[in-house]
C-alpha cells in the first residue's frame, strides 16, 4: 500500500504528460501478481481528474487483466486448472461459457461472484477468446472503474480546498455528495441487475444457479498441448437418471 502511494507520489512529481500511460502500465505487474489495484484507481482520479485518469485506469485495468489471462493461458494453465477445485462456483460458469462466453465474462465483471484477480486466470481455461475476454472485461470493469476514479477526484477537489470543508459553498458541496451517492446507487443498480441476468444465464445453461454446490466438476486435461476446453464430468447427471 506504502509503495503503490509513493509510486503515484512519483507519477505526480516526475512524469508530466506520461503519467496516465505509466499509471495505465502499471496494472500489469499488480493484477499478474493478484493484488488489488483499487489504489491506483483511485490515484488516477486523484492525479489526473474524470476524464483522463478514468480512461487511463479503464485501459490500465483491460490491459492487465489481459496480461494474467495470457499468463494462465500459457505457462500457468496447469496450475490454474489445479485451482479449479477449490472454486465450486466456477463450475456453473465453466457450463455456461461454453455457449455465451461475451455475455458470461461481462456479467461476472459486474457481479462479485468469484475473486477478481483470480477470475483472470480461472477463465483463461475456458474456451473464451482473447478478443472477447478483453472487451467483455473492458466493458464490466467500466462501472466500478468510473465510482472508484469520481471518488478519487473528489478527494483531490476536497484536499485542494484550504481552509476545509467549512470553507466550501453549499453548491459545490451539495454536487460533492450527491455526486458520491449517485455512484454508489449506480454500481448498486448496476450489480443487482448484472447478478439477475448471470443467474438466469448459468440457469439456460444446466439449470444451475449461482451459489449452488452439486455443481459438475471441471477435470485437467493429461495433455496440455490440447484445445483450451473445460471437460465437464456428467457423472452425476447419468446417476440422477
Amino acid at each position: 500500500m506504502f509503495i503503490l502511494k509513493d509510486f503515484l507520489v512519483w507519477i505526480k512529481e516526475n512524469l508530466g504528460p506520461w503519467g496516465p500511460l505509466v499509471l495505465a502500465l502499471a496494472y500489469i505487474p499488480l493484477t499478474v501478481l493478484a493484488v488489488p489495484a483499487s489504489i491506483l484507481t483511485l490515484g488516477g482520479g486523484y492525479l489526473f481528474g474524470l476524464p483522463v485518469g478514468f480512461v487511463a485506469d479503464s485501459i490500465g485495468a483491460a490491459i492487465g487483466a489481459t496480461a494474467a489471462f495470457l499468463l494462465g493461458r500459457t505457462i500457468g494453465r496447469s496450475y490454474v486448472l489445479s485451482k479449479c477445485k477449490d472454486y465450486p462456483k466456477f463450475q456453473a460458469v465453466a457450463i455456461a461459457i461454453q455457449r455465451s462466453g461475451f455475455k458470461i465474462v461481462l456479467l461476472l465483471r459486474l457481479v462479485p461472484l468469484l475473486p477478481f484477480n483470480m477470475l483472470n486466470y480461472l477463465l483463461s481455461v475456458t474456451p473464451v477468446g482473447v478478443g472477447e475476454y478483453m472487451l467483455a472485461s473492458w466493458l464490466g470493469m467500466m462501472p466500478i472503474t468510473l465510482a472508484l476514479v469520481y471518488v478519487g477526484t473528489t478527494l483531490k477537489d476536497l484536499s485542494d480546498v484550504t481552509h476545509g470543508w467549512s470553507e466550501i459553498s453549499t453548491t459545490r458541496r451539495i454536487l460533492i455528495i450527491s455526486g458520491f451517492v449517485l455512484s454508489v446507487v449506480l454500481i448498486i443498480c448496476v450489480t443487482k441487475i448484472a447478478k439477475s441476468s448471470l443467474e438466469k444465464a448459468l440457469a439456460e445453461n444446466g439449470e444451475l444457479h449461482v451459489g449452488t454446490s452439486q455443481l459438475p466438476g471441471v477435470t485437467s486435461p493429461l495433455d496440455l498441448q490440447q484445445p483450451l476446453v473445460i471437460k465437464i464430468d456428467t457423472s452425476n447427471e447419468d446417476h440422477e437418471k
